[in-house]
């Protein structure tokens, strides 16, 4: 039997986004599943899982999915190799106007599905950039309240964070829409990935606008490194850092590689694994720091020193780890890399 095909429409603004599942069923000739169909669920993926595959339409399903669906979930369930259902696009709607403030918020979403996992509020700045960054499209709404060169600015930003995905403007007609690849569970989409891979090629540029790959591999000294963050990234001093995603290694944690993932005013530093656990046919993530990073009005050059000042100096190193392990630590601290993996 055929997989249902499915096209996921996400966003932060429902309003805008709920128009836009229902203008898209409609011309594709698709059966609807609203958010409000799945939002009063404890799991709004796992719903629409459930649901699409009893769809009698013969195009296929749009699933217009809450705040509280977290990308990763989405395209886990719905792209399963094998599965009832394929995923064939995900149309992410931004509002123009509010996309900087979106990607700038410091509230949280304590929703059951996003915590489940970590027992952590996830922020909503968080889901707002993964929606961005596993889009296939980008549907631009309220965009004729910007001028110009802010719309070329918000345009080049969203192409950075999502280079392999379709820009457009809504005009409140025709949705846009051509058939795409299909999704797999293993995704390279997002901006940052192909920056770490050395592929970042964004189909929009603005001289506001820049990227860059950050690569160090001595460990960085937490200390340093919070003292950073908060007086000289988050105040502004090397421009607007937007999103910075990849891999890094605390001083005082020397065994593990941990996840850098950080937009707008959050960041989190979580275990990937450690080197002592690896197979005999894996490799290790990274030795050091290998960070993506996407911002406006970047000082790419001064933002690469600081992180440089950050990392350990040649006395430091040549200490070795048992002085490390004593640094001051104002991280919070990890659960075992086996807790967090399962």
């Amino acid at each position: 039997m055929e997989p249902i095909d499915v096209i996921a429409v996400v966003g932060s603004c429902a309003p805008e986004r709920q128009d836009y599942a229902a203008r898209f069923a409609g011309l594709t000739r698709r059966m609807l599943i609203p958010a409000s169909r799945l939002e009063t669920t404890p799991d709004p993926v796992e719903e629409a899982a459930m649901l699409a595959p009893w769809c009698s339409h013969p195009a296929g399903v749009v699933i217009e999915f809450p705040a509280a669906g977290s990308m990763i979930d989405i395209v886990g369930a719905l792209a399963e190799e094998g599965g009832s259902t394929a995923l064939s696009g995900v149309v992410c709607v931004v509002d123009a106007a509010h996309l900087l403030a979106d990607l700038a918020r410091e509230s949280y979403s304590t929703h059951p599905a996003l915590t489940r996992v970590t027992g952590r509020a996830v922020p909503h700045a968080l889901l707002t950039v993964n929606q961005i960054e596993f889009a296939s499209m980008i549907v631009l709404t309220n965009w004729e309240r910007l001028e110009t060169d802010d719309l070329s600015t918000v345009m080049a930003l969203l192409s950075s964070l999502s280079p392999r995905a379709r820009l457009r403007v809504d005009h409140g007609g025709d949705i846009g829409w051509t058939v795409g690849e299909r999704y797999t569970p293993e995704q390279v989409r997002p901006g940052w990935v192909a920056l770490v891979n050395g592929v970042h090629d964004p189909h929009m540029a603005d001289p506001r606008v820049s990227a860059f790959r950050y690569e160090n591999l001595r460990p960085l000294h937490p200390v340093r490194l919070a003292r950073l963050l908060d007086e000289r990234i988050e105040p502004g001093e090397f421009g607007t850092v937007i999103r910075s995603m990849g891999f890094c290694r605390l001083a005082t944690r020397p065994y593990a590689v941990a996840e850098w993932n950080h937009v707008g005013g959050t960041i989190s530093f979580d275990p990937l694994g450690r080197d002592d656990a690896l197979g005999d046919d894996e490799e290790l993530l990274a030795l050091g720091q290998d960070i993506g990073i996407i911002g406006l009005d970047l000082d790419r050059a001064a933002l690469g020193r600081a992180l440089d000042e950050a990392a350990l100096t040649d006395a430091e190193l040549a200490a070795g780890i048992g002085e490390w392990v004593r640094y001051d630590d104002p991280f919070p601290a990890w659960r075992s890399v086996v807790e967090d993996a399962e």
